[in-house]
């Protein structure tokens, strides 16, 4: 069953990522008849919400864009850095609508970061009891249930981390998408293209999360699932 899910969830992926590109070189063909860059229009958007501690900088990669609120920088691939269309606009607005949620305290947002820690460390715990498991059985020395109840537990925080990031990039993508078009940076046109594109983005995070739940209700009623 478990490979079951990892072989439909990583199709599922492969699409959407598939996709994904496909449609943001499709709508870097379009240059943007405002004539700015990725790093023009992030900038622009940092100052328009008065945020004035964050940076711009260009990071080696494809899709490797994101804002770090440890440094507070926003990072763009040089496509999107340099690009001066529909699609450099829409991935530099939306990694600006974190940087905008990360001053204004954005609930989710601040929920995602505290969980951080706590993931890394779930994932952690879990690889280890998972590989001791494939020795001997259950090299650990633990009584089944309780290791049922680590794997568990483990994978629940991970879950919900990867639940909290949904409504994280939501609406990032929302304030992107509704300042490229209050401040007129893109046409009718173009922010179709851009909606498009930030659409398929939120789409790989949609699929690790329903990844993630499935995993986790495999692990449930592999451990308590014959339960009375």
């Amino acid at each position: 069953m478990i490979i079951v899910i990892f072989v439909v969830f990583a199709a599922a992926g492969f699409l959407v990522s598939r996709t994904l590109k496909s449609k943001f070189k499709k709508y870097a063909l379009t240059p943007l008849k405002a004539n700015l860059s990725g790093a023009e229009i992030a900038k622009l958007m940092l100052a328009d919400n008065q945020i004035t501690d964050v940076q711009v900088v260009s990071v080696e990669g494809q899709l490797t864009d994101h804002y770090n609120p440890l440094n507070k920088t926003v990072n763009l691939s040089p496509d999107v850095y340099y690009g001066r269309n529909a699609s450099a606009a829409a991935v530099a607005a939306h990694e600006c609508g974190h940087a905008v949620q990360h001053a204004k305290s954005y609930a989710w947002l601040n929920l995602r970061s505290t969980l951080v820690p706590i993931q890394n460390s779930a994932s952690k715990i879990l690889n280890i009891v998972l590989i001791a498991s494939l020795f001997g059985g259950f090299a650990l020395g633990l009584p089944y249930e309780f290791v049922g109840y680590i794997v568990v537990g483990a994978y629940g925080v991970m879950t919900l981390f990867t639940l909290v990031t949904l409504p994280v990039e939501f609406d990032a993508s929302n304030r992107a998408l509704a300042w490229v078009k209050t401040r007129n940076i893109v046409t009718p046109d173009e922010y179709a293209m851009s909606k498009d594109a930030l659409k398929w983005a939120a789409m790989t995070y949609v699929v690790a999360a329903l990844a993630a739940l499935a995993t986790l209700a495999y692990y449930i009623f592999i451990f308590f699932g014959n339960r009375d």
